[in-house]
């Protein structure tokens, strides 16, 4: 008999009045705070203005909530959202799509460049997906809290009955999964920011983290439960589909950025 893991936590920690706390969000609080604090050092050692940074921050904190919202609604729940339009707002219900939110950032870093920077969106981009990565290992693991995204039945020692859910057998923790590649994600970009020229080749970084964080999704959706059930007879699940086009972007521009010259902004 394999002694697995048995999960029945919580989701919320605890209620003020009608609101309930949940692991949930604050991970994802968490996470974005600590974001932000690694963003900061970042920024100001190369002597990016203050209003530059907090303007920064606000624009990746509204993407990332749209966009991984409306990804989720127009990517896997499209049928449910289109009879209930008064759902989509309510994101505390739990339903955020990664490929959404890279989306989302995508966009805001574009018009944050134009409005704000004045620079490249490219060099904006290579700074923000380093604490981006850990980010998203905060909210792979406030999926686990909440018994969601995980994987197919498994005989593995570390194999969890999520039994909030009525699992009876054990099935992959691919939120761990998840949460660990983007941890090591996180520790490359970062190693890449501060002990090469990275930074100083556009695209370079945002190459490499489309290339580790979706060759990591893409992998591990082979062991995910579909999350819904138009999946069931796809050659590949959505996030698959999804994350072929991040992988093939993030080559193009890692090659690109090896072959052109490095390129140094002048400190604000």
């Amino acid at each position: 008999m394999l002694n697995f893991i048995h999960w029945n936590v919580n989701p919320e920690i605890f209620h003020l009045g009608s609101l309930s706390v949940r692991w949930y969000g604050l991970l994802f609080a968490g996470g974005f705070l600590l974001g932000y604090s690694i963003g900061e050092r970042m920024l100001k050692s190369e002597n990016v203005s203050q209003k530059w940074i907090d303007s920064l921050f606000f624009y990746i904190i509204i993407a990332t909530i749209v966009g991984a919202r409306l990804g989720h609604v127009f990517f896997y729940g499209w049928d449910y959202y289109s009879q209930h339009p008064g759902e989509i707002i309510k994101v505390w219900h739990g339903g955020l799509a990664s490929h959404g939110g890279a989306i989302g950032i995508l966009l805001a870093m574009y018009i944050h460049s134009r409005l704000v920077t004045k620079r490249t969106m490219l060099w904006t981009l290579d700074r923000i997906v380093v604490p981006t990565a850990l980010v998203a290992a905060f909210i792979r693991t406030g999926n686990l809290m909440n018994s969601e995204i995980y994987g197919i039945q498994t005989s593995l020692p570390w194999g969890f009955i999520f039994e909030r859910n009525g699992e009876e057998f054990a099935k992959h923790p691919t939120q761990i999964y998840e949460a660990l590649a983007y941890l090591l994600s996180f520790g490359i970009l970062m190693f890449l920011y501060r002990k090469t020229s990275a930074k100083n080749r556009p695209g370079l970084l945002l190459g490499a983290f489309f290339i580790l964080i979706f060759t990591a999704r893409f992998f591990i959706e082979f062991i995910k439960e579909d999350q819904e059930a138009f999946e069931s007879g796809m050659m590949l699940n959505m996030g698959q589909w999804l994350s072929v086009p991040f992988v093939l972007i993030g080559l193009t521009l890692v090659i690109r950025a090896i072959k052109k010259p490095e390129v140094v902004f002048n400190n604000r």
